[in-house]
């Protein structure tokens, strides 16, 4: 095979680690080499940052260096969760990437952010979500990123994947993955890396996955029915169009 950059991108809090890691083994056991072993040996840790080589926004100072690995045949995966750029659209047209997106009920989405925040604030920390005081932050928070969600899934280029598949059609999702990658269903090296990323084998201690839970419809539970209401104005159409039940 020749070189190729693997973009696993997904909406915050909707199994982004849990896809990227699968896809990364997946690309690994196929031959290609680990994103981790990339990023040393390019000196990108300042482009590729993150347990899971997320390469934050699609800007021009970032890209070109991370893509010169597949330009000397490498093929490697890595993560992020930004909006394409007409540049990296221009590249994934061109075939010089080829991404993978996942998305969520943002419902679900938004108070999983939520909740992940109050956990690392309740220990002393910082860093992702702990900016969400409250869940009409969280609420505010995902907005740009159902934004985003709506321009990776007008990307025809794109493999879209709903995280509430993954865990319901774990099989058939896999299948699709191994399908996009031009894989072989029946390698037993494939078949060994999907089974350890089963969901009934998630592991929120697992380094790198970002797995908790597992769960969906929460926050029928958890939210306020005026926040319900907020999330129904705001996302509506994009719960509609997604397959999403609006009750």
């Amino acid at each position: 095979m020749s070189g190729m950059m693997y973009l696993a991108v997904g909406m915050p809090r909707s199994g982004s680690g849990w896809h990227y890691n699968l896809i990364h083994d997946l690309v690994v056991a196929s031959g290609g080499q680990d994103a981790h072993k990339i990023r040393r040996k390019f000196r990108l840790q300042s482009i590729l940052t993150e347990v899971n080589c997320n390469i934050g926004a699609f800007t021009s100072k970032r890209l070109v260096p991370v893509l010169i690995p597949a330009l000397l045949g490498k093929r490697y995966v890595i993560k992020a969760h930004a909006g394409p750029t007409a540049l990296l659209m221009w590249l994934i047209q061109k075939g010089k990437i080829s991404p993978f997106y996942i998305y969520r009920d943002p419902r679900d989405a938004l108070l999983s952010a939520y909740e992940y925040g109050l956990r690392k604030r309740a220990k002393g920390a910082g860093g992702a979500f702990t900016e969400l005081w409250s869940v009409d932050d969280a609420i505010e928070f995902i907005r740009k990123y159902v934004a985003i969600s709506e321009t990776w899934l007008a990307c025809e280029k794109a493999l879209h994947t709903r995280y509430e598949d993954m865990l319901m059609n774990y099989t058939v999702e896999t299948q699709r993955i191994l399908d996009f990658l031009g894989l072989d269903h029946q390698n037993r090296r494939y078949q060994v890396v999907i089974d350890r990323y089963r969901p009934e084998k998630g592991d929120s201690k697992r380094r790198g996955t970002h797995f908790v839970q597992g769960k969906t419809g929460r926050f029928r539970q958890a939210l306020t029915e005026e926040q319900q209401q907020r999330c129904l104005e705001l996302f509506g159409p994009y719960l509609e169009r997604m397959g999403f039940p609006l009750s």
